[in-house]
């Protein structure tokens, strides 16, 4: 199935670079220390092109690709970031050396480890730092927590700031036989986007290395983590035991002032509000154990405090621990408070498979609360619910708002009804009798609403062009996974309009690394594979005299391109 996006002009203005650059210029990199850099930058490039075949020369690369795209880029803020890259350089090579004598120390040391993972996204390889217990070991038969932790606002992280950090401090919560995994995020973005994408990736790789122990996994932050943490929970909480955002931020109107500013936002950047803003995912907490912090005297108390409004409204009190006259940062007695109650919840750890579970979206991407999925919604970025309880009796009973189709979804050894009979499942009133669960007690079961009636289906997707998990806009979609761009190899039927889009590809491509932290895969026209199509979203740059791939797909869309004028829907545009 092809998976194209048609991002025109357009998608300039989503990734424009502020009058002010982020991240800043960094400082002027004396040329004996720049030949020093890009001597270790050649040897240990070649080392690594020894080891291509290892599973573990992601752990190599990260040394080199962070200094090598300082260079590049110009990410050397300070005059010891340079020093810290040489000290990289060095780590990185000695890595290398060790693995091509087949010998891998970090991947059983304790204390601060650095490792890194390729990115499905744009095949970049990311960093994560780790804490390893004292107590672990790889021969120890049992798993163990994880608690992820979110870091803070700092536009100077490039990656080698963050890796010279994560090797030489611990953070701010080190709890007793816990691995914490300190995320990267992809710099500096409140880990939106691309960032978010980065805790499930970096997770992925964490498990692959270690016993991850799925129901005793955490998510902790402050500032920016913060308000990384609030969204996290508010909207994957059915993936996590417990939750700690620290200060931050939890919606987007009373945080940034907005109504104070001269500009007010149009009813559509509203309605996308509800994208992100954690408060309106209240509900969700039903199902997630929080524990907030706020320093007394830190204006990001207003995230918490919000939140805690939000929550009253749904019925639940808010834990909120008090940092007493303390501005922005954790107080040292909040800080065994917080440990004491996290420690308590992740001892007892997370229930895949609640008899009630609460849920709220207000939109697809966001789909799913433990066994609960929301398969299909009667209107899209208009609130949906779903109330979800498991009878004494066997049966399960549903209230839904706003759902056109639902699926419950219970793992093996999960199901609550007996696997020798059909079971009922009671959806708004209306009793559903359903398929019983297989053998090893697994049970899925699709319902979708024809009209006004419930009933059971082999799959909740419907016939034809439909919003769904993954393809439900907005345009973001086409960046949380894998994409390509793909560049005009023709002549555009406008000049003006060439040098223009010539322009903002370029831009997108340079905003990509800055705000994401990795080179967006970029092919001609001429270049697109039937894999591309099937395995990655087209971002395609000209008009469809120019590209090739838009002239092939533009009879299948909504939007007429030619003779001048450009028609969406009912209206054209010159």
């Amino acid at each position: 199935m092809m998976r194209t996006l048609l991002c025109w002009i357009g998608i300039g203005v989503c990734l424009l670079g502020a009058e002010r650059p982020v991240p800043p210029p960094g400082v002027a990199v004396p040329e004996r220390d720049r030949a020093e850099l890009e001597a270790g930058l050649r040897k240990l490039s070649a080392s690594i092109d020894g080891l291509r075949g290892s599973p573990l020369v992601t752990d190599v690369i990260i040394f080199r690709d962070a200094v090598h795209f300082a260079l590049k880029y110009n990410e050397f803020f300070k005059p010891e970031d340079i020093g810290k890259g040489k000290e990289l350089l060095r780590a990185g090579q000695e890595r290398a050396d060790q693995l091509a004598r087949g010998e891998a120390p970090w991947t059983t040391a304790t204390g601060l480890v650095v490792r890194g993972y390729r990115s499905r996204i744009d095949d970049s390889v990311q960093p994560y730092g780790l804490v390893i217990p004292a107590s672990w070991s790889a021969a120890a038969p049992r798993k163990w927590r994880v608690d992820a932790w979110f870091h803070g606002r700092n536009e100077t992280l490039s990656e080698v700031n963050f890796l010279y950090e994560r090797r030489t401090r611990p953070g701010e919560f080190t709890p007793a036989d816990t691995i914490v995994l300190h995320l990267y995020g992809r710099y500096c973005n409140a880990n939106k986007f691309a960032g978010e994408v980065d805790l499930f990736e970096a997770l992925a790789d964490v498990r692959k290395r270690y016993r991850v122990d799925e129901n005793r996994i955490a998510i902790r932050g402050f500032s920016m983590g913060g308000g990384a943490v609030w969204h996290m929970a508010a909207h994957y909480g059915g993936r996590f035991a417990a939750a700690a955002p620290g200060a931050g931020f939890s919606e987007s109107p009373v945080f940034l002032n907005i109504a104070k500013d001269p500009v007010q936002p149009t009813w559509w950047e509203k309605k996308l509000w509800r994208d992100y803003d954690a408060v309106d995912y209240a509900m969700n907490f039903f199902n997630l154990p929080l524990v907030a912090y706020s320093g007394e005297i830190d204006r990001q108390k207003q995230a918490a405090d919000i939140m805690a409004q939000y929550l009253e409204k749904e019925g639940m009190r808010m834990t909120h621990i008090i940092g007493p006259q303390t501005p922005h940062r954790y107080h040292p007695d909040a800080k065994v408070e917080i440990d004491r109650r996290m420690d308590a919840i992740l001892e007892r750890g997370r229930d895949p498979y609640p008899r009630v579970v609460k849920f709220t979206t207000f939109t697809l991407a966001y789909n799913r609360m433990k066994w609960v999925i929301i398969d299909g919604m009667g209107e899209h970025w208009e609130r949906a619910t779903v109330i979800a309880e498991v009878l004494n009796s066997g049966e399960v009973k549903a209230a839904t708002k706003n759902v056109t189709a639902l699926t419950l979804d219970f793992g093996p050894g999960g199901a609550p009804v007996v696997p020798d009979a059909k079971a009922t499942v009671r959806v708004d009133g209306q009793a559903v009798l359903v398929s019983g669960p297989e053998t090893d007690r697994s049970w899925r079961v699709h319902l979708r609403k024809n009209g006004v009636k419930w009933e059971q289906v082999a799959s909740t997707q419907g016939k034809g062009l439909e919003k769904r998990h993954h393809l439900q806009g907005p345009i973001d979609d086409a960046f949380l996974s894998r994409f390509v761009f793909v560049l005009p190899t023709g002549e555009t039927a406008n000049k003006g309009t060439a040098e223009r889009i010539a322009a903002e590809q370029g831009r997108a491509i340079v905003e990509w690394r800055r705000q994401f932290r990795g080179e967006p895969l970029v092919k001609k026209d001429t270049e697109i594979t039937e894999e591309d199509i099937a395995t990655a979203n087209l971002v395609l740059w000209g008009d469809p005299a120019s590209n090739k791939v838009m002239a092939r797909v533009m009879d299948r869309l909504p939007v007429k391109w030619g003779g001048g004028s450009v028609t969406v829907g009912a209206k054209t545009f010159p």
